[in-house]
């Protein structure tokens, strides 16, 4: 009588779900996501070969006007990585800028002419972020000239933040173009640790909140620790994004011309350049 109940009772109950098996090694879902620009490229072609070797979806920034940058930023895209145009900004401390600087001293039209003709000497560029410009970002007008050229050519902006002074990426938001800010520099001191330390600070930002800008150079000391530390990220719950995804993911305002969606940033593949 006994086994019959019993019998009877698992007969009754429902089966209970399978349990999926996970593979072994299998990484874990990426919780967070990073980007990471290597700023200060075009003057050299070792050090940018290097760089654009960096595995992962490295976001790549080059100066205007430079020996190496048309050949560096269109192998960046052959490779299928983003680019930007790192453009000159006057600084506070009289720094030498290099070429296609922009200064507080320019007219309009100099100051629109000059962005325009360096935007025009990289190709593929999807984004702009400031070289230096300590004192150029403080200024709303020259931002407001600045946001001008990238509205009208769909392109973000992300403010490096050399100064706590920047009106930068508050100008960006007001003129509809899209924006975002570095939140920490990698190597300001280019030793290993150092280093190592500012990438563990940059992930424990995007983890509290839900993603990060990190700005690198191409230092033999920055290169080395990333060839060695960037493979380790998805084992970490980390994935490496290109800028713009971190830039136009749910952004609540778009510019109905200029400013892709939502939806086709992701697949966005800019040509190159045709500057307006």
């Amino acid at each position: 009588m006994y086994r019959y109940a019993l019998l009877l009772c698992m007969i009754c109950l429902p089966a209970a779900p399978p349990i999926a098996a996970a593979d072994e090694g299998e990484a874990l879902p990426p919780a967070v996501k990073i980007a990471l620009i290597i700023d200060d490229l075009g003057n050299q072609l070792m050090a940018g070969e290097q760089a654009l070797a960096l595995p992962g979806a490295i976001t790549y920034a080059f100066l205007p006007q430079t020996p190496f940058a048309w050949q560096l930023a269109s192998r960046a895209h052959e490779l299928n990585k983003e680019v930007m145009l790192h453009q000159p900004m006057e600084s506070d401390s009289g720094n030498r800028l290099g070429n296609g600087a922009l200064t507080l001293d320019m007219s309009r039209e100099r100051f629109t002419h000059t962005l325009r003709r360096n935007l025009a000497s990289i190709p593929y560029v999807a984004g702009v972020n400031n070289h230096m410009g300590s004192l150029l970002t403080r200024d709303p007008t020259a931002m407001r000239w600045l946001m001008g050229v990238l509205r009208v050519n769909g392109l973000y902006y992300i403010d490096s933040r050399t100064t706590d002074a920047t009106v930068a990426e508050r100008t960006a938001n007001r003129n509809l173009v899209a924006a975002s800010r570095r939140h920490v520099f990698l190597d300001n001191l280019p030793q290993a640790q150092a280093i190592r330390e500012q990438l563990r600070k940059l992930i424990e930002l995007a983890r509290e909140q839900g993603g990060a800008i990190g700005i690198a150079h191409p230092y033999p000391q920055t290169l080395a620790l990333l060839r060695r530390e960037l493979p380790k990220l998805e084992r970490q719950g980390v994935e490496l994004v290109p800028v713009s995804q971190l830039v136009y993911s749910g952004r609540p305002l778009w510019h109905a011309y200029s400013s892709p969606s939502p939806k086709d940033a992701k697949s966005l593949k800019p040509s190159p350049s045709r500057i307006y």
